[in-house]
Order: structure tokens, then C-alpha cells, then sequence
């Protein structure tokens, strides 16, 4: 009988142990694999959005992030260089930028790129990552994770805060909202849609709704979601998506 009670109590032990709620880092690591982020790290990643055309290239922990008004980059080209400094070059000619509006033209290139590789730059020094609960959102279970920024690293936007519903299955990011101050403020929501993985790294739209309330807490959306409270505003959509793998140079 000892014997037996033991067994059970050990048994109890270990499946309480295996089935330990992962950090927050734990699961945007798998979040990021999942994606693709071995890949993403030494990609150059090309795609059109709107009415320009956007490039990425990382490789041995260096970035340069691109948009420009041609396919060729040879009208306009915006530049992010590896140290941050931006460079706005017109027929391959660098030209003056108001240092006013460089700040505002990195951000809005920055944005493209970071919102379409997503999860991956989760793990910047910047990021803050708390694991908030577990949710189920049209029958499927995720983790929803906080992310804040540090003011230094953070950028102009470093207040904004985000969340993630990462599929605990799959460890895909189907939804994130987020709440920002430019603008006068608001809130978005986005769903994830048209998946599509192109030489190991997975790429998605996004439906982008907004709430009626201005900043509603960011843990009530999926609710709002799900029961159709949300007005959808517009799509996210990359268009023709080209990934070259650099192993050596880009």
C-alpha cells in the first residue's frame, strides 16, 4: 500500500513538472523558430507594399532595411544603415534630409519591416516580454505575452504597448494588437491570414481592426474580436515576397 501511494505521488511529480507553464522567453523563442527566424537571420528579404517596394538584408548580425519607389531602387531609395543613421538617396545620388524628418522616415520604414517578419526582432535588448495568461480564441489555445519597450533602445514609440496570441500548438502569432500614442492614440487589432512560408520563413497578412473604444485594455480584444465588436479598417498585404539565404554575403 506504501508502496503504491508512493508510485502515485512520484507519478503526480513528474507529470505536474512536464507540464510546467513555459516563460514568456521560452515561448517567443519557439515563436520565432516556428517563423523562421534561423532564416531571417541571414535573408535578403524583398516584397511590395502599397505603392513601394521594400528590402531587407541581414546577415552576420548586420541590417540594412530598405523602401523605395521602384522596383530597381534606382528613382528614390530610403535607407536604414546597420548603425541607424538614414539616408535618403535619389537616382543613386545621396540628397539633404530636414533632420526633423529623418526620425519620422526611419519609423515609417522600420514599421514596414518589423510588422512583417514578426516574431522575429522580439528578442531586441529594447523588448520587455511578460507572459500575461492562456486563452482560447475561436477554439484554438494561445499564450497571450505583454510587450513593452525600455525608453532607451525603444525608439519614439517605446510607450506603445503590444500583445501576442501565440498558438501553443504551433507556436504561430495569428493575432496581436497594440496601442500607440502619435496621432492623438488609438488601438488596433490584427489577424493573421493568407500564410504563406517561402524558403523556410513564414510570411502573413493581416486583417486590421479598430475598436470602438480608443484604448480599451488590450486583453478584451480577442473577446471583442470573436463576438464582432471590431471594425475592420484595411488589409496588410505583402506582395510579391522574393527570399534569398545568404550564407556567406548578401
Amino acid at each position: 500500500m506504501f508502496r503504491s501511494l508512493s508510485a502515485i505521488i512520484i507519478v503526480l511529480f513528474i507529470t505536474s513538472c512536464s507540464q510546467k507553464t513555459p516563460t514568456a522567453q521560452e515561448i517567443v523563442d519557439k515563436a520565432i523558430a516556428a517563423s523562421g527566424g534561423a532564416q531571417i537571420e541571414h535573408a535578403s528579404i524583398h516584397f511590395k507594399f502599397r505603392d513601394f517596394y521594400y528590402r531587407a538584408t541581414r546577415n552576420k548580425g548586420l541590417r540594412t532595411l530598405e523602401r523605395c519607389t521602384d522596383a530597381e531602387c534606382q528613382v528614390q531609395q530610403d535607407v536604414i544603415k546597420d548603425d541607424g543613421e538614414f539616408v535618403r538617396f535619389r537616382e543613386s545620388a545621396p540628397i539633404p534630409v530636414a533632420d526633423s524628418m529623418k526620425n519620422r522616415y526611419a519609423n515609417s520604414v522600420n514599421s514596414v519591416h518589423y510588422f512583417s517578419v514578426l516574431p522575429y526582432g522580439l528578442n531586441d535588448p529594447a523588448v520587455r516580454k511578460k507572459l500575461v495568461d492562456e486563452v482560447t480564441v475561436k477554439g484554438e489555445s494561445y499564450y497571450r505575452i505583454m510587450v513593452t519597450f525600455a525608453q532607451e533602445g525603444g525608439g519614439d514609440d517605446f510607450q506603445d504597448e503590444y500583445m501576442y496570441w501565440i498558438n501553443k500548438e504551433n507556436y504561430h502569432v495569428n493575432y496581436l494588437a497594440y496601442n500607440y500614442q502619435t496621432s492623438d492614440g488609438g488601438t488596433r487589432f490584427r489577424e493573421a491570414y493568407n500564410e504563406r512560408i517561402i524558403e523556410g520563413i513564414r510570411f502573413v497578412d493581416y486583417r486590421n481592426y479598430k475598436p470602438e473604444e480608443q484604448f480599451p485594455a488590450l486583453t478584451t480584444l480577442d473577446n471583442l474580436f470573436e463576438n464582432n465588436k471590431l471594425n475592420l479598417l484595411s488589409k496588410i498585404e505583402l506582395e510579391n515576397i522574393t527570399v534569398t539565404i545568404c550564407p556567406d554575403n548578401c
